[in-house]
């Protein structure tokens, strides 16, 4: 079945400057045009093409804000929201890719690398090499600093040993920043991050997981059996890495807000078209006032969802605190994600829970939303600790 595709209830004007709608309409187009009609194969395949993650750097994509000095597009965090939403909108494990690479891997090493780190690596990860961030492990998730992997000083470098999981990108990553313990005594103090180059001696991506949804997004283990890491690899200073790790996932979860919030768009505009052709007791269902609510609702919750990511993004951008509205908005937004998709499955009937139609894949892609760069009981610890110590 041919469907014509329209947009759901779109970005307010007041929102965006024109030169913000011109760019998000370019990324929109190039998704459209170039990402969907990869997506079923990339799903059951479960791999990422070659050839479009080539062109996320040709598009200019992969160093949104990295300073054009070193390649990148000197531009701001706001702006790869609107990337990461309007890919996601299409693909949310291209979204995915690239909003790793911008807001966890690329601002870190923006704001912590030293001028060499950043001269290396930033030109690099904005024209050429995919970036992983490799936090988690089997004992520290919501525990983020429960951290199992060692680092030991042998004075001219470190040797790193340990697993880590569930690391996002890393089977095309050839850049990682990788937190590891330099000091258990001092507990979380004793963290610190290390920029890991896929080639170097002890360090191997094992098993990929066979995931429910963004199944084009690789998602493996990392191994390091006494892998050596030069001195001049720690970013920050040694024992900073808990702070780089803090501040980094703050704004990456807004990051997962836009990619929630692209993938809701995604599924409510499939949904919308095909209540306008399909017909039941003579009629469109879009013509049903059952029908009407609950897109006016979905419409509605995405909207509200929209404006929480964006003041969230523009907040950062402004270098204002955004916290609790960065917890707000990917707590929110991920909750509106699996409504919605679940409502678009509804309203496609019997056909949304197959696979010939797009909607199942929408609802699949968003369950991840309340689980990764934070839970949602996390975020509202967040949420609930600073409205108890600050005022609303």
């Amino acid at each position: 079945m041919t469907t014509t595709i329209e947009l759901a209830p779109g970005t307010p004007l007041t929102v965006l400057s024109e030169e913000e709608q011109m760019f998000q309409e370019s990324v929109r187009d190039f998704a459209i045009e170039k990402i969907r009609p990869l997506v079923p194969e990339m799903d059951h395949a479960a791999t990422m093409r070659k050839d479009l993650i080539q062109s996320f750097f040709e598009l200019g994509i992969m160093g949104i804000e990295v300073p054009d000095q070193w390649g990148g597009a000197g531009s701001s965090f706001f702006n790869a929201v609107l990337v990461v939403e309007e890919l996601s909108h299409v693909d949310a494990s291209c979204g995915v890719l690239v909003d790793v690479q911008n807001t966890l891997v690329n601002n870190a090493i923006i704001r912590w690398g030293n001028e060499d780190q950043k001269s290396k690596y930033l030109s690099l990860l904005a024209t050429e090499k995919v970036g992983a961030y490799a936090l988690s492990e089997a004992g520290s998730g919501s525990d983020a600093f429960a951290l199992a992997t060692r680092a030991e000083d042998k004075g001219d470098h470190w040797v790193l040993n340990g697993q880590k999981l569930w690391i996002t990108n890393a089977a095309e990553a050839e850049i990682f920043i990788v937190f590891a313990n330099a000091n258990p005594d001092a507990g979380y103090k004793g963290i610190t991050a290390f920029l890991i180059e896929r080639d170097f001696p002890g360090f191997q991506v094992g098993k990929k997981e066979d995931k429910l949804g963004i199944r084009a997004s690789s998602t493996c283990e990392l191994i390091l059996e006494d892998c050596r890491v030069p001195k001049e690899n720690v970013l920050g200073e040694a024992g900073k890495g808990y702070k780089i790790a803090i501040e980094t996932l703050n704004e990456g979860r807004i990051g997962i807000g836009a990619q929630m919030l692209g993938v809701a768009r995604g599924a409510l505009e499939y949904a919308i078209a095909y209540t306008k052709e399909r017909r039941q007791f003579g009629t469109r269902i879009a013509d049903f006032q059952g029908v009407q609510f609950q897109i006016a609702q979905a419409a509605t919750d995405l909207e509200a969802a929209r404006l929480m990511v964006y003041n969230a993004a523009r907040l950062k951008d402004a270098g204002r605190p955004f916290l609790r509205e960065a917890a707000m908005a990917k707590l929110f937004s991920s909750q509106v994600a699996e409504k919605v998709t679940s409502l678009s499955i509804q309203l496609y009937g019997g056909n949304g829970y197959t696979k010939e139609y797009p909607v199942e894949k929408f609802w699949r892609d968003s369950k991840v939303g309340q689980i990764y760069e934070g839970t949602s009981n996390m975020q509202l610890a967040t949420i609930a600790k600073t409205i108890l110590t600050d005022r609303l």
